[in-house]
């Protein structure tokens, strides 16, 4: 009676520890599916302009059927620059001048090769700065 009762804990034991590994597998292969992720910061100092340019990303993207994130509004960096208006004397008369700096950030989950070649091969006004990185 005692032996029957070891051999049932034994089996639950072995099917517990084959369904834990199926498990581990099924999320390693989901890590593995979201393991290629093309990251686009794009950047410029005109939100117009900026707004144009990842539309047409996108859309060329979506063209392909490629998973997108975003965009995702940055932080607007400026940058001030304070000038003396007079050369000689009168030192508290300043001009002050900023750039703003507006960036949008774009993720597209496991490109294909047709997305990487269209993305390469878009035109896109002067202005706008593009970082691409994969992760």
């Amino acid at each position: 009676m005692v032996a029957k009762e070891a051999e049932k804990i034994k089996k639950e034991k072995t099917v517990k520890q084959k369904s834990a590994t199926v498990k581990v597998t099924k999320s390693k292969q989901q890590k593995e599916e979201v393991a290629h992720k093309l990251r686009i910061r794009v950047s410029a100092y005109e939100y117009k302009i900026l707004d144009t340019s990842v539309r047409q990303i996108i859309d060329t993207a979506l063209r392909y059927d490629a998973k997108i994130i975003g965009p995702i509004p940055l932080p607007t960096t400026i940058k001030k620059y304070t000038v003396n208006r007079a050369t000689f004397i009168y030192k508290n008369s300043r001009e002050q001048f900023e750039i703003r700096v507006h960036k949008r950030l774009i993720d597209i989950l496991n490109p294909d090769q047709k997305v990487i070649e269209a993305l390469t091969n878009m035109n896109l006004p002067l202005g706008v700065s593009i970082d691409v990185k994969v992760i």
